[in-house]
């Protein structure tokens, strides 16, 4: 019964061959678990600790692009500086959001994941499943919360 705490990352034989990014932050479960679904379903990715790494602008712009959202969609408030920079001006362009988030990297949402089969903000983080092969069995968030059935299934929330 793997869970989020269980993960070695170790490549396991026949492991999915997928180029896979993570956008993380080590210290949030939501990207914790999203992290351990994608070692779930047999894929070592590349972890990008944006916060210690950040994106370019540019790769920011690229990324919103191509999640199909707006800037102020991928926009963090709670542990940010958004209230103090006035971010919640509903006037702010795009192109002033994302100076923002390039500036102050904590106001970016993750976790963001890249796959051959998209790019999505992750929140919450069973929205990895569409992104991955098969999961290779249960697993178990970090709040006991079970996201995948002992066949792989994902397991349908109320």
């Amino acid at each position: 019964m793997p869970d989020a705490s269980q993960h070695t990352g170790a490549p396991k034989h026949g492991s999915a061959i997928m180029d896979v990014i993570i956008y993380h932050n080590p210290n949030c479960g939501t990207s914790r678990n999203t992290l351990a679904m994608i070692r779930n379903s047999g894929v070592e990715p590349h972890v990008i600790e944006y916060l210690k790494t950040p994106p370019s602008r540019t790769m920011l712009e690229q990324l919103i692009a191509r999640m199909g959202i707006t800037a102020r969609a991928l926009l963090r408030e709670k542990g940010t500086p958004y209230a103090e920079l006035g971010l919640g001006d509903t006037s702010l362009t795009d192109d002033q959001l994302l100076d923002a988030m390039a500036a102050h990297p904590i106001l970016i949402n993750r976790p963001i994941v890249v796959s051959p089969r998209g790019v999505k903000l992750c929140r919450p983080s069973e929205k990895v499943l569409d992104l991955l092969p098969p999961q290779r069995g249960e697993f178990i968030k970090e709040d006991g919360e079970r996201a995948v059935d002992e066949h792989g299934r994902r397991v349908a929330t109320v």
